[in-house]
Formats: structure tokens, sequence, C-alpha cells
């Protein structure tokens, strides 16, 4: 499997050569491109990338809506358009808790389970291709380093007069 992105021109490695350094915009970049990638790649299932990763999140254990909204970093309102799809197609269910009976869990069916399989199956080859520019020995380096700075210094956003519009990938 190999990326939707192309070479860059020397043009355009030129027009971009000043913020390779700045590490916002790198992290954009590579999201955008990332998120483009895997969206094609599980478009044969019929599943977009955020609902992949709520099903997984869902199989973990008996969440709620806001549980699971806060496990995979979505607002409500996606959240709820999410599982209103992921129930339409049989994917997922809300249940009532057993232990609180007004409060509803997601329950993933076992179709859902079969498709969470196949789409992490697909995640990972895209992952795996996508760090295979990397030499082997730094590919696991890179990813718990990312993963460190999302736990620790980035984990929650510093707050600030004008906030960030936060910009949601579809899919």
């Amino acid at each position: 499997m190999r990326g939707m992105a192309s070479v860059p021109t020397t043009d355009e490695v030129t027009v971009l050569a000043p913020c390779t350094k700045d590490l916002c915009w790198l992290l954009s970049r590579a999201s955008h491109a990332l998120n483009t990638e895997l969206t094609a790649a599980l478009e044969g299932l019929g599943i977009s990338p955020r609902a992949q990763r709520v099903l997984g999140a869902a199989m973990t254990g008996e969440h709620t809506q806001i549980e699971l909204a806060r496990m995979v970093d979505l607002d409500k309102t996606t959240m709820v358009i999410t599982l209103d799809e992921l129930e339409k197609a049989g994917l997922a269910e809300r249940r009532p808790s057993p232990t609180d009976r007004r409060v509803r869990v997601i329950a993933v069916t076992e179709a859902g389970r079969r498709k969470a399989r196949q789409a992490e199956a697909i995640a990972m080859r895209v992952r795996d291709d996508v760090l295979g520019v990397l030499p082997e020995r730094d590919r696991d380096v890179f990813v718990d380093g990312l993963r460190r700075l999302v736990d620790e210094r980035l984990n929650d956003p510093t707050p600030c007069a004008s906030p960030v519009r936060r910009r949601t990938p579809r899919g």
C-alpha cells in the first residue's frame, strides 16, 4: 500500500522550507495527510477512521457516550453523530447500564467487532507503510515520543484569550 501523497516538486520544497522547523505545522500536515490516507484505505470497508476509533474504544469495556468521547477526543455532537451512524450500520448499540438505569453504555455488536478487527488490520498496514520511511530503529522511538508529547506536555490545551479553532478531520 503506497501513500496517496506525491513527491513534492523542487518549487514546492522551496515554498515549504521555512515551515520545516515549525513543529505545529509539521504535526498538522502529517495528521491531515495520514487521516486522508487512512480514510481512503478504509473506504472499502465503509467505515471512517473516527468510527474505527470509537468502535475500538467501545470494545475495551462498558463506556458511556461521554466516556468514549473523552477517550477518542471527540466533542459531544460529533460523538452522537458517529454513534448514530454506527447504530444505523448495525455495528454498535446504546444499551442501559447494568449499574445505573439512567445511563446508556455503548455495546459493540458482533458485526461491529468483525468490522473493527478488519479496520484495525488496515490501519496497521497504513501505519507500517507510513513509518516505513524511517529506519527501523527509529520507528518505535518516534511513536513513543509522539505519545509522550500527547500524554504529557500537549495533553491539555493552554487557555488563551482567543481560543484556537480546532479543525476536526472529516471521516
